[in-house]
């Protein structure tokens, strides 16, 4: 598998997980997982993914938090992170930029818009 294609789902909801890693073996990308905002750290730093897939809401560190210490460390700043996530209120967009985000999407998404937001990210 091409070492490129590596992406960590980062989010708590298992249905959700298993939507998204359907979605992305079925596009030819491996995919990682993590739960809550501490497990995605630790796993960034194991599996060095080429993009992450955050979401918001989650135990343990919050995906704003959890993206921050991501972009802190020289050694992952450069990861790209897309927040995917129904909490969408006003102002969320610009708090997820702000901790470092590079695109957010918002549930319910379009897979075909979530693998073009991808393939921008990973090309």
């Amino acid at each position: 598998m091409s070492t490129d294609k590596r992406i960590l789902v980062v989010e708590d909801q298992e249905d959700n997980r298993r939507i998204l890693r359907d979605m992305l073996t079925n596009a030819g990308y491996e995919v990682f997982e993590a739960d809550n905002g501490g497990e995605a750290l630790r796993s960034a730093s194991a599996c060095r993914p080429n993009l992450i897939l955050m979401d918001i809401q989650l135990p343990v560190i919050d995906g704003y938090e959890t993206t921050r210490r991501l972009k802190a460390d020289p050694a992952m700043r450069d990861i790209p992170v897309i927040v995917i996530t129904s909490y969408a209120l006003s102002g969320d967009e610009d708090k997820a930029r702000a901790a470092g985000c590079e695109d957010y999407v918002t549930k319910p998404y379009s897979p075909r818009q979530v693998l073009a937001k991808i393939r921008t990210y990973l090309s």
